[in-house]
């Protein structure tokens, strides 16, 4: 089984792009607490519908919980060097602080005001 929950604060805005069949899909960088308070990021990337959500909805700063996948990729980089990390596939995305952007009533959200995301 493979099931992650990460929470934390992303580190810049969703960047979103879409597939050649017009499909959305966002990524963002999470920065999340890890033993004795050293902070760790992760790549969190999102598809259709939770891609929408999050470039209407996310932003530098948001605080989220993000319910998803590991996966390992390596790749290239620009110089030729071969790179590896971790991504998390989003499931489903709990947002629990924005400053109330892309809300119909433009109002700042409640810090107890839970909005949850998902397939």
């Amino acid at each position: 089984m493979n099931h992650v929950f990460v929470s934390g604060h992303l580190g810049e805005n969703p960047v979103v792009s879409y597939s050649r069949d017009g499909n959305p899909w966002a990524t963002f960088d999470l920065a999340f607490k890890s033993g004795k308070q050293k902070t760790g990021w992760i790549k969190c990337v999102c598809f259709k519908f939770l891609a929408e959500a999050c470039e209407k909805y996310l932003h530098k700063g948001a605080k989220v919980t993000v319910l998803g996948s590991l996966t390992h990729e390596t790749w290239e980089n620009e110089k030729g060097e071969k790179r590896s990390g971790h991504k998390l596939l989003a499931n489903s995305i709990e947002f629990l602080k924005t400053d109330g952007r892309g809300f119909e009533n433009n109002s700042t959200s409640n810090d107890d005001d839970d909005v949850p995301f998902g397939n």
